[in-house]
């Protein structure tokens, strides 16, 4: 029997079963839709990276950085302790945070408006990049360190695991954009990928990248695979 010689009784409106039919197709496609990892958007301040030599130089023989307060990525942390960052002039950051744990070298990060004010050129380098870069001298309560170079304005970039990296497309150096939509919508392009087994999904701007975005106030964060060559300047 068809729906069409059904008694009045059980027949059903056929606007009922096209609602029915839809919420169904709704369900399944829910279902099988594929769940975006969270992300998270971090604005990474002025800070420096010790070698446990300098530590010791800067804060005394036999000193270790004390935690304050752990980072988003597993077994990171911000140190208690703080540095002066003395630029060419005698220009000076009083009071820089340093970041655990220690490295095989010593590296300072900083923004483009902190470069200004030391009156150091910033090159834009990835982590760890940093011959050639300009240098400069960290004070600490004990002595004092003159770094022949290190001096960085990090260049954005996205942690990621492997799984994150096949989600979005990527691998290991490739590029991404981040669109940001708020008061201040952006994107900002030529995101270096920095996938490996444990990371987790985030990203890593300068406090001057973040505050032109107004990314307290973001309504939403997005990351998408860029397409084409990159545009950025090493």
């Amino acid at each position: 029997m068809s729906i069409a010689n059904l008694p009045n009784s059980l027949a059903l409106d056929r606007g009922v079963i096209e609602q029915i039919v839809r919420q169904i197709v709704l369900k399944q496609g829910a279902g099988n839709a594929i769940e975006e990892p969270e992300l998270v958007v971090s604005i990474s301040a002025r800070h420096v990276h010790l070698t446990d030599e300098h530590v010791e130089t800067l804060f005394g023989v036999g000193h270790t950085l004390r935690p304050m307060k752990d980072l988003y990525q597993d077994g990171f942390f911000a140190a208690e302790e703080t540095v002066m960052v003395v630029g060419p002039r005698k220009r000076m950051l009083p009071s820089v945070r340093i970041l655990g744990p220690t490295r095989s070298y010593s590296q300072v990060e900083l923004g483009f408006t902190d470069g200004i004010s030391l009156g150091i050129d910033l090159p834009v380098r990835a982590s760890g990049k940093i011959d050639g870069t300009p240098g400069c001298v960290l004070v600490g309560p004990a002595g004092v360190v003159e770094l022949p170079q290190g001096v960085i304005r990090a260049e954005r970039h996205v942690h990621m695991n492997n799984e994150h990296a096949r989600h979005f497309g990527v691998k290991n150096g490739d590029r991404m954009n981040l669109h940001i939509k708020s008061a201040c919508s952006v994107v900002l392009e030529d995101l270096l990928v920095r996938a490996d087994e444990t990371s987790k999904l985030e990203v890593h701007l300068d406090t001057d990248e973040g505050n032109a975005a107004d990314l307290d106030h973001a309504a939403s964060v997005k990351l998408r695979k860029q397409e084409g060559p990159c545009k950025c300047r090493g």
